[in-house]
């Protein structure tokens, strides 16, 4: 990250981590990357809750022919698996004790009971839209129109289409990022677990998270 940078490239992301969600807070302009072609085991189709065995992946199907030369606008959600379902009661197992639970839980049940997203990024887009709205922030959020290769992104902007993932092989540093604890539903089991899914932190922290956010880049 370079200083004064006011723009940032993401991917699409589903219930993206805590580090994802600090990049909306530090940047004027976000812009999601949906030129580039589908990248399998990354955020763009998976999230990473804690349950009370450990951390746990959820991903989302895509269709057949939703391959790596397609790209992530044109991905299409796989619904001949209950995939949803499945989710949604890992969810509910994992976060039933969770402080606020209760209290968000029904704005979030709807994507994991209607089948009316074709794709993805549209999936993603919508379900990123309420998790915004329950931490009351506003963002400048925009679609990409063409594919920007990182040796060519504009010197105003940050590139983290690639570095945010859920491999550690696949990570790189970010000094701007230093995740802030926080109470978590498993915590007295497996000490705190940062960087999971946004969700995690909002059932958890609830009107706290926003600012747990806030407090978790580094200036």
């Amino acid at each position: 990250m370079e200083p004064g940078n006011k723009c940032v490239l993401l991917s699409s992301a589903y219930l993206a981590p805590v580090q994802y969600f600090t990049k909306l807070l530090t940047y004027d302009e976000v812009w999601i990357e949906l030129s580039e072609h589908f990248l399998k085991q990354s955020y763009r189709n998976r999230c990473i809750i804690l349950t009370a065995n450990g951390p746990q992946s959820l991903s989302i199907p895509v269709t057949e022919g939703s391959n790596s030369k397609r790209l992530i606008r044109d991905v299409a959600i796989s619904y001949d698996h209950p995939w949803q379902k499945l989710h949604w009661k890992a969810i509910v197992s994992a976060y039933n004790n969770a402080p606020f639970f209760e209290y968000y839980a029904d704005n979030f049940s709807r994507f994991y009971h209607e089948k009316k997203w074709q794709f993805l990024a549209d999936f993603n887009r919508d379900i990123q839209s309420v998790v915004l709205d329950e931490l009351n922030l506003k963002c400048d959020i925009r679609d990409t129109e063409t594919f920007l290769p990182p040796t060519g992104i504009p010197v105003d902007t940050d590139d983290f289409r690639y570095s945010i993932h859920p491999k550690t092989s696949r990570q790189t540093s970010d000094d701007c990022f230093a995740p802030a604890v926080y109470m978590q539903v498993f915590q007295e089991k497996f000490g705190f677990t940062p960087n999971l899914c946004i969700l995690d932190l909002l059932f958890n922290e609830g009107p706290m998270a926003a600012d747990i956010l806030k407090s978790s880049i580094v200036k």
